[in-house]
């Protein structure tokens, strides 16, 4: 039987034991692992490995030995409850060899459940599935995480106050980093908060959010942002000494003014504008950027994106002059006329 979507959320939660099996299938590995390891966690406990009642056998091995599967099934653990009989890496070759397993399962065999990658709606490994009346398929696909799933991850981790722009903040997260990055990203904040009775903040999540490849430039950028002029020479020189690329910090600056540019243009204005921006802005770093669109304006945030294209181009181009030097003065430039 295929199981929807919608529905399979609820069933990695709490499976039913019952149950045959279970076909998990899609093209992104990783997403495939992580409600292979929920499920498995939900039939036989934490400790279910331990005790030996988890048999694992890869695809390739199955198909050199098509009895391993129902052997697995059938057999009897020494520790008491549930066992699950995982093939990982299957394929439409070890089909045959599963159908019969599911087809000789009877209640108090191992469960048994099955990973592969992307199949067809022809597959014989999804057939096997789909047509067994006590079986369930499950295709999962590139889609972020819905918002329940959001939250189940949350209350895994033990993360149950959270304030309201905070969970938007994770929720934009989940948007742009792949499962396993957003599940270490929430288990990171988990221990952050350790102990801590106070509400998970923006701020929290801005923390344990993966940094960004311009985070080492964040702070020039926000001086020129701020029209701190005085204060640019010396960070520039700092990041040229830690390996800093003119064109990376030209680059960053750029993407910095169009970030501010796009949160300017909204017609909800930049507070609207920065919460649509991709990659997600966090926390702190959300609110001073807000506060730049609003200072620049329109007008003078076009102007610097070109002035910022033109540095761009002198650097890509045959001149001499020195590279760093030339970002230095664009970063000057614009610092002294955010403050006109």
């Amino acid at each position: 039987m295929k199981l929807s979507a919608r529905d399979a959320g609820a069933y990695f939660a709490k499976p039913d034991p019952n149950k045959a099996g279970i076909l998990i299938f899609g093209g992104d590995a990783m997403r495939v692992a992580l409600k292979r390891q929920q499920l498995i966690a939900a039939l036989i406990g934490e400790k279910g490995d331990e005790e030996m009642r988890l048999t694992r056998i890869a695809g390739a091995d199955l198909r050199k030995d098509p009895a391993l599967i129902l052997d697995a099934v059938k057999a009897q653990g020494f520790f008491p409850g549930p066992r699950v009989a995982f093939v990982e890496d299957a394929t439409n070759l070890q089909a045959k060899a599963i159908g019969q397993a599911l087809t000789a399962w009877q209640t108090g065999d191992a469960q048994i459940v099955v990973t592969a990658g992307a199949l067809n709606a022809s597959s014989a490994l999804r057939k096997a599935f789909e047509q067994h009346p006590n079986a369930f398929c499950v295709g999962i696909y590139d889609d972020p995480p819905s918002r329940s799933e959001i939250e189940a991850e949350l209350k895994r981790a033990g993360l149950n106050k959270i304030d309201p722009p905070a969970l938007q903040d994770i929720a934009a997260l989940a948007q742009t980093l792949d499962p396993g990055d957003f599940r270490q990203t929430i288990e990171k904040l988990a221990l952050f908060k350790l102990g801590d009775p106070a509400p998970v903040t923006g701020e929290d999540v801005a923390t344990c959010a993966p940094l960004s490849s311009e985070a080492a430039i964040d702070d020039v950028l926000h001086r020129v942002a701020e029209s701190q002029d005085g204060k640019i020479g010396p960070i520039v020189r700092r990041l040229q000494a830690q390996g800093v690329q003119p064109v990376g910090l030209c680059i960053g600056a750029t993407r910095h003014f169009r970030t501010l540019h796009a949160a300017a243009s909204d017609p909800g204005g930049p507070a609207s504008g920065i919460a649509r921006v991709r990659p997600p802005v966090f926390g702190p770093r959300r609110d001073r950027m807000v506060r730049q669109a609003q200072a620049w304006g329109l007008p003078r945030l076009e102007k610097a994106l070109q002035m910022l294209t033109d540095t761009d181009l002198q650097l890509r181009s045959s001149a001499r002059a020195p590279q760093m030097a030339t970002v230095e003065r664009c970063l000057i430039r614009l610092a002294i006329m955010g403050k006109r």
